[in-house]
């Protein structure tokens, strides 16, 4: 008896496996974000074409989406480790195809291995938020969820910082090249760092046909205003605000700066997001959650509405760090409440769902980027994703009250 509080008062960094679990996330997000930001530059300088950009989201997202819900049906009912170890072994042989065709000459034939690349990757990112999800609750005390998770969303940001601005060096003193074996050589070590976790892992659920375990999770999120309620939040919020697609478009044509720029554009938001991130892992936001929730995803569609009326860099930089902020806020607070709302047994669906939401909306809106760009321009389509962002707020706040006026406490 005397152990118990010991535990639940311990950090979660002290927990050797969460340690480890982390070591997962923050190696695969590398891998991810090196290849993300190379690949953007890398397509914009074959093509010159902001909708180019856009298909890059489309080729990922497509067999995202188709595999994300068999995915989360696969964690639930085999293992959760091997599905991410698996993953990561998938996104290192992705980036080696990567290396190769940057030395392909003729550049037709180089933009379709790159788009066959990404889709291909968006297969392996189906098990990896389902694995991560599902292993984060074997191996923390629920107790330690909402500081867990504030820990988690600052380690994915640190990730997501250093990678577009390791992969920006890379192309700027190096080579493209260098940017993708870097990236197979962390995803790879990731694959292993997975493999290495011990947990012990619970029974496999209890064997049903494969579309009706879906349904199931399908049922329970739609049944659960707030669950539904902050992913549709945020997978329209991304959907319309995000600029980031944009971004090599801006640096290339507003900005007229070189890749390394590209990637200290790409790194602002996850920078502000590390910051919010450890401040609520010391301090969660419990009470007034939902009103914080939507007036951070409000905050983020201002900070992109400014960006696109802006010509100024570092005010651009500046703009992202604070959309980073809000978005970190969001981010936090959206996995908090799946975490402890979600039953165990369901766990790797509902982070599929979730998934589709969240995950599917980022390259759903780089396409949708792009598409707009090349029907209204570039800066009025970035323009027009920052006003939809408010106009999902207030809509959201109008239909899901429950999560307007949740309290975290209650969840626990």
């Amino acid at each position: 008896m005397d152990s118990l509080p010991s535990v639940t008062l311990m950090h979660p960094l002290r927990n050797r496996s969460f340690f480890m679990l982390l070591g997962f996330r923050i190696q695969i997000v590398l891998a991810y974000q090196i290849i993300a930001v190379v690949v953007g530059w890398h397509i914009y300088e074959l093509t010159h074409d902001a909708l180019a950009l856009g298909l890059i989201g489309l080729a990922e997202v497509i067999p995202y989406f188709f595999c994300a819900l068999f995915a989360g049906y696969a964690v639930d009912h085999h293992s959760r480790r091997l599905f991410g170890v698996f993953a990561g072994v998938m996104v290192s042989l992705n980036a080696l195809v990567l290396v190769a065709t940057t030395h392909i000459p003729d550049q037709n034939v180089s933009s379709w291995w790159i788009y066959a690349a990404i889709a291909s990757g968006g297969i392996a990112r189906a098990f990896i938020g389902p694995s991560y999800g599902s292993l984060f609750a074997l191996v923390l005390p629920r107790i330690q969820y909402a500081r867990a998770a504030g820990v988690g969303s600052s380690a994915f940001q640190l990730a997501a910082v250093m990678g577009p601005a390791l992969g920006g060096m890379m192309v700027a003193w190096g080579s493209m090249s260098v940017a993708y074996a870097v990236s197979a050589v962390l995803a790879f070590s990731s694959a292993i760092t997975l493999f290495l976790l011990r947990v012990e892992e619970p029974p496999s659920a209890t064997s049903s046909p494969i579309f009706t375990s879906i349904g199931e999770g399908l049922r329970f999120v739609f049944s659960n205003q707030i669950i539904l309620g902050a992913q549709a939040l945020d997978m329209f919020a991304v959907l319309f605000g995000g600029a980031v697609a944009m971004l090599p478009a801006f640096i290339h044509d507003i900005f007229h700066y070189g890749p390394e720029s590209l990637g200290i554009l790409r790194a602002a938001p996850a920078a502000g997001s590390i910051v919010i991130g450890i401040i609520l892992a010391r301090h969660p936001l419990n009470k007034h959650a939902g009103h914080w929730f939507l007036g951070a995803v409000a905050g983020f569609g201002l900070c992109i509405i400014l960006f696109s009326l802006n010509s100024n860099f570092w005010f651009a930089v500046i703009l992202l760090l604070v959309s980073g902020i809000c978005d970190g806020v969001s981010v936090v607070m959206r996995s908090t409440i799946m975490q402890l709302s979600t039953p165990d047994a369901m766990r790797g669906r509902v982070a599929a769902i979730n998934g589709i939401f969240i995950g599917s909306s980022n390259e759903l809106g780089a396409f949708e980027s792009g598409l707009a760009a090349r029907l209204m321009g570039l800066v009025p389509s970035v323009l027009f994703g920052g006003m939809m962002t408010l106009a999902v707020v207030a809509v959201t706040a109008r239909l899901a009250p429950k999560l307007r006026k949740l309290d975290m406490q209650k969840l626990h």
